[in-house]
């Protein structure tokens, strides 16, 4: 086996790395940022962490494709007034279509199957 080159292996603490803010194709930024080590794949595509500040809302959207997430710290409250906490773990099939809250800021571990798309 050969050893792995610093090229091949990318290493980012979730709590002390630099995440990259997250601005729509339109310039839109709701203050939310990205910790994504693929830089093969779109920002907020593939698996990433998620950081939304304190009283943020998202977008409504429609996934294209499967997205799967763990709440690491913090409360999210989808637009149906379903709530989760830190440790649940969440799956949405391709084609739902929500918006998501948090009062108090929430940290999460996210696979997104391809890039959403805004309704």
């Amino acid at each position: 086996m050969k050893p792995i080159t610093p090229t091949e292996r990318r290493v980012a603490n979730i709590y002390t790395a630099k995440y990259t803010p997250y601005v729509f194709a339109d310039g839109l930024s709701l203050g939310d940022s990205v910790l994504q080590l693929d830089d093969d794949r779109p920002l907020a595509a593939g698996f990433h962490v998620y950081r939304m500040p304190p009283g943020m809302v998202t977008r409504p959207h429609r996934h294209n494709g499967a997205e799967h997430l763990l709440i690491l710290e913090g409360t999210l409250i989808d637009s149906d007034g379903a709530e989760f906490k830190k440790g649940d773990m969440l799956f949405y099939r391709d084609g739902s279509e929500h918006s998501s809250r948090t009062p108090d800021g929430c940290l999460l571990a996210v696979f997104i199957s391809g890039p959403e798309t805004s309704l």
